[in-house]
């Protein structure tokens, strides 16, 4: 038996490039959405007092092919800590036998691939001109939302907003982005919205989305919690990642059903079906959630240039 392969952080990101990871993505929700992919939806619990909850996300791709996991954390008071509230492992398995092929860092793979996944969402929904993009947020996620969506739209303004005056400042010194003073200064004539923030309340409010608008909600993961409001979801074509997770896990989704704002119909589609903008003038959302497959698919991607 073969001795696992060992990846800390600083080995994933030197084997990982944004572009091949949207790339990669893609190719990961096509199978997905076709039916390919052997996953169930996440496991999540609650542990401890402070609000932290533990995830398992198993996945196996034939056409890689490729078996394995990520365990992953999200512990709110790790900030406090000066560590990301964010960590993660992730585990490959030879698909044939079963033995443990490589141990991996996992919390940059989900850093950057819930930025390539909307980053695919745009190039697939967003205007061809859009030019401003509008940024709720000012952690990692922001960051790297701003390296992946600026790769597949030619932005000429980007805003940024953080309910956390000195975390937006130092973003908007190390990235040149400018910072705003309100969420709705950044969302007004923004054509790309990303909402990466850890706010249980929407942050992104109807009246401000302009039409024409890509709306990117990847923060709010829970079925208790939304960042959208939601009259803008009713007026949008919703897309999303996981039709049967996003109805069991995205409180943008859920809770509109259980108000009796819509139905499960409302969903249009998932991304992985590839839906193109139908005009100018619609509002697109896609909710983010995050699967098991983009992980596997980035591991994969890892573990060929190991």
């Amino acid at each position: 038996m073969s001795t696992p392969i060992f990846l800390d952080e600083q080995a994933v990101r030197a084997r990982l490039s944004m572009a091949d990871l949207i790339d990669a993505m893609e190719k990961a929700l096509v199978e997905f959405s076709a039916g390919r992919i052997e996953q169930p939806v996440r496991t999540i619990f609650p542990y401890g007092d402070a609000g932290a909850f533990f995830g398992l996300m198993p996945s196996h791709a034939p056409a890689l092919p490729a078996l394995g996991a990520k365990l992953v954390t999200v512990a709110p008071a790790n900030t406090a800590r000066g560590l990301g509230t964010h960590q993660a492992i992730i585990v490959m398995l030879d698909p044939a036998t079963g033995i443990v092929q490589a141990v991996m860092d996992g919390r940059y793979i989900t850093e950057a691939r819930t930025a390539a996944v909307s980053a695919v969402s745009a190039r697939l929904l967003a205007r061809e001109d859009a030019k401003v993009l509008g940024i709720l947020g000012s952690g990692v996620q922001a960051r790297s939302h701003l390296e992946a969506l600026k790769l597949v739209r030619n932005f000429q303004e980007v805003r940024a907003w953080s309910p956390t005056k000195e975390r937006l400042q130092k973003f908007a010194g190390e990235t040149g982005v400018r910072a705003m003073d309100s969420a709705e200064a950044v969302v007004r004539g923004a054509d790309v919205i990303a909402a990466v923030t850890a706010s249980p309340e929407p942050v992104v409010q109807n009246e401000w989305v302009a039409e024409g608008a890509h709306v990117i909600a990847a923060g709010a993961c829970i079925p208790t919690q939304r960042e959208l409001d939601p009259a803008l979801v009713a007026r949008a074509r919703l897309i999303v990642d996981s039709r049967e997770a996003a109805l069991k896990e995205a409180g943008d989704v859920v809770m509109g059903i259980a108000e009796g704002r819509w139905t499960a119909r409302h969903i249009e589609a998932e991304l992985g079906q590839l839906p193109k903008r139908k005009n100018p003038r619609e509002i697109t959302v896609f909710k983010s959630l995050g699967l098991a497959v983009e992980d596997l698919f980035s591991a994969h991607l890892v573990l060929q240039r190991a």
